[in-house]
């Protein structure tokens, strides 16, 4: 092979990014600016933020069936059908005077970063050279990363600045040249074959099982301790410290997911329990700093830097587990990390009402559990090439 053959597919890789951008941001966003849509669609702070929420649990309900049922649609073709999805949802949502109409645009939207999330996976990981796949991934999959550190703060300075609808337009804009992008730029790629594996079989390949119960406690964790992070930082006496927190994590949470990148491909095992470890004692020193500045970002840059590539090195130990199953694969692991992150947020506003500390230190047990998980799994092993054939 020529060194040429060997490089990243950078220009399509990049498109993939920023539909996962597009994709965390579309999610996310409405988390920045629902006082101004409350008062705007006439509905209470918190009934706005089921926006969110439904949006997540969409996403959960929908990843399997729906990513099972697109299995045998040409990748590019898909791809495509995904990004106009996002361009009328988005621009529907910024220009919709009714909250109901809003609240089940939102669920299509969810119903579409459910399959999303799914087909990037893979479609980053069978375009990418031979050895590279773990690269190809993490280029794809830092659109989530960038859209925290840099796309909710500016989405949420447009909607302050401007108008929230300005926000949600500038999302269906940015769809079009990305359109444009994808046609000219992406590689095409069948869909699998004649009859492809479901996500019921994936389920019973070798360490399946194990991974979703690590998925599922880790996104459960973080999610308890992130989605409060105001209200312990507030225990503390230092809401003011929030925005700066934000940053921090966002900021790692970029430098993390390219670290695991170059591991990925070496070993997928030890980048798993990394992750784990890392972050369940990133959230313990956050919790005993007492708020204390200095103590408290250092932590958020170890809980950000671990977590930065945990959904990569999941949704990569998904495709070495799977082989050529595993877009369907994919969908059970994005089916059980959006499920926890409704969860996670149900179970933490539970336990603010019985004590801000109780929420660290129930995300790290939970974030630690799956170590033991990990210990009493059979390592995964790195092969040269973890596409999918064809």
């Amino acid at each position: 092979m020529t060194s040429t053959e060997t490089r990243l597919p950078v220009p399509a890789l990049l498109a993939l990014t920023t539909t996962v951008f597009l994709g965390c941001l579309t999610e996310v966003l409405p988390a920045g600016l629902l006082l101004g849509m409350s008062a705007d669609l006439g509905v209470s702070p918190s009934t706005a933020g089921q926006l969110v929420t439904v949006y997540a649990i969409t996403t959960a309900l929908t990843a399997i069936p729906l990513t099972t049922a697109t299995l045998r649609v040409p990748r590019k073709a898909l791809l495509i059908a995904l990004v106009i999805g996002f361009l009328l949802t988005n621009a529907l949502v910024a220009v919709s005077p009714w909250y109901p109409l809003i609240l089940v645009t939102r669920v299509v939207s969810g119903a579409i970063t459910g399959v999303m999330w799914s087909l990037v996976a893979g479609y980053a990981m069978r375009i990418s050279p031979p050895g590279q796949t773990g690269r190809g991934l993490a280029l794809a999959m830092s659109g989530t990363p960038v859209g925290f550190a840099l796309g909710v703060p500016a989405g949420t300075a447009l909607g302050q600045f401007a108008d929230w609808r300005w926000a949600f337009a500038a999302m269906a804009l940015t769809s079009v040249p990305l359109l444009v992008w994808v046609v000219v730029a992406v590689p095409s790629v069948p869909g699998d074959a004649a009859a492809p594996t479901r996500p019921g079989r994936a389920l019973g390949l070798p360490g399946m099982r194990a991974l979703l119960v690590v998925v599922l406690a880790f996104s459960l964790g973080h999610n308890v301790a992130y989605t409060y992070i105001g209200p312990i930082l507030d225990h503390f006496a230092q809401a003011g410290l929030l925005s700066t927190v934000l940053l921090v994590f966002g900021g790692a949470a970029v430098v993390g997911l390219l670290m695991v990148g170059a591991a990925l491909d070496r070993r997928p095992h030890t980048v798993l329990v990394v992750c784990c470890g890392m972050t369940a004692a990133g959230i313990v020193v956050f919790a005993v700093s007492g708020g204390a500045a200095f103590a408290a970002l250092i932590a958020v840059a170890m809980w950000g830097l671990a977590f930065g590539g945990a959904p990569t090195a999941f949704q990569g130990v998904t495709a070495l587990i799977a082989g050529p199953t595993a877009d369907a694969a994919q969908s059970l692991t994005i089916a059980a990390w959006n499920g926890a992150v409704a969860a996670g947020a149900a179970l933490g506003g539970l336990l603010l009402h019985v004590g801000a500390l109780t929420l660290p230190w129930t995300a790290a047990s939970l974030v630690a559990l799956p170590l033991l998980v990990l210990v009493r799994m059979t390592p995964v092993a790195a092969p040269a090439d973890a596409r999918n054939p064809g």
